[in-house]
Formats: structure tokens, C-alpha cells, sequence
């Protein structure tokens, strides 16, 4: 349905939505024009918003990690809390590990790479004040565990996600204390 171009806004929202549902369901390498028939809209104007595959990649995951941001903001929030979200947020589609993994250097995904490192220093150094972790964990041991988390999530059937997040949680909170 054409929504016409006052409706470049709604479209956006439809296209992010039917991307991030379809990415979970087939991963980052579903055809695009799943996409667009999900959201409602011509493979036109799913270009206009995201002329590639890695820029609706990146704006699904841009999301997410507003949700990785918003965990941390709390002044309650620690890294378990992170790697609680993450999980949570890999256990429903691993599109974004594939994304990362093939196109670390694209300024967009480094740029995504970038905002995940922020949360993760300051939820490290917040953790690392309070006594809670090891001063021997680096920013980039939590960005590992992460990409981690991902990986195994990404490659593990749906239905056994729940416990192979939750045998990786607590391999990495063991690994990260006192």
C-alpha cells in the first residue's frame, strides 16, 4: 500500500519493525523484500529510508542499543544488568552478531561498536568502584563477552537460547568477580 510521502515517518517505523521481526525469524540475510512486503510498504521506499542492508541492520540495532543505554543510565544498573539486556536482546535474533562480524569496519557499525563501549566502561568502572568485579576486566573483556553472548546465541536453535544465555551468564559472572 503507497502510502504516499507524508508518510515517510510511519514508514520508517513499519520498516523497522517488519525488519527487526524478520531478521529474528530468517537473520540478516532474509531478503530485503520480506521487509518491505511485512511493513506495507514498495521495496522503493525501503531504500529511500535504507539505501543497504547495513543501514537498516544498523538503525534495527541503533534500538537496541538505546535500550543498552537506558540500562545503564540507571545508577542501580551494573554490568550483569548489561549482559542480562544483551542476552535477552540475542536470545531474539542474532542478526546483529551477523552484521558486527561482517562488517566490522563500516563506519556505521563501528560507530554502533562505539556506543556499546561507552555503556560498557561505565557500567565496568561503576562495578569496579563498588567491589563487585575483578580490577583485572578491561572495557574490551566486556565487549568480548558480549560479541560471546551473541555468538553462541546466534548459532543455537530459538527454543534452546533461554539456557544456553543463562549457562554463558553465569560462565561470565564467575570469570568477572572477586
Amino acid at each position: 500500500m503507497n502510502r504516499g510521502p507524508s508518510a515517510g515517518p510511519e514508514n520508517r517505523r513499519a520498516l523497522l519493525a517488519a525488519a527487526r521481526e524478520v531478521f529474528a525469524e530468517s537473520g540478516y540475510s532474509a531478503p530485503l523484500s520480506a521487509v518491505a512486503r511485512r511493513a506495507g510498504v514498495g521495496q522503493g521506499s525501503l531504500y529511500r529510508h535504507f539505501p543497504d542492508r547495513i543501514a537498516l541492520a544498523a538503525a534495527v540495532f541503533e534500538d537496541n542499543l538505546g535500550e543498552l543505554e537506558d540500562v545503564a543510565a540507571s545508577p542501580d544498573a551494573t554490568l550483569d544488568d548489561l549482559l542480562d539486556r544483551a542476552a535477552e536482546q540475542a536470545s531474539v535474533g542474532a542478526a546483529f552478531f551477523d552484521l558486527v562480524s561482517g562488517h566490522r569496519h563500516d563506519p556505521r557499525v563501528e560507530a554502533l561498536g562505539n556506543r556499546v563501549r561507552r555503556v560498557a566502561t561505565a557500567l565496568l568502572e561503576r562495578d569496579r568502584e563498588a567491589g563487585r568485579i575483578s580490577p583485572a576486566v578491561t572495557a574490551e573483556d566486556v565487549e568480548l563477552a558480549l560479541f560471546m553472548i551473541a555468538s553462541a546465541l546466534a548459532r543455537s536453535e530459538a527454543a534452546e537460547r533461554p539456557a544456553v544465555a543463562a549457562r554463558a551468564r553465569a560462565i561470565l559472572h564467575a570469570a568477572f568477580r572477586l
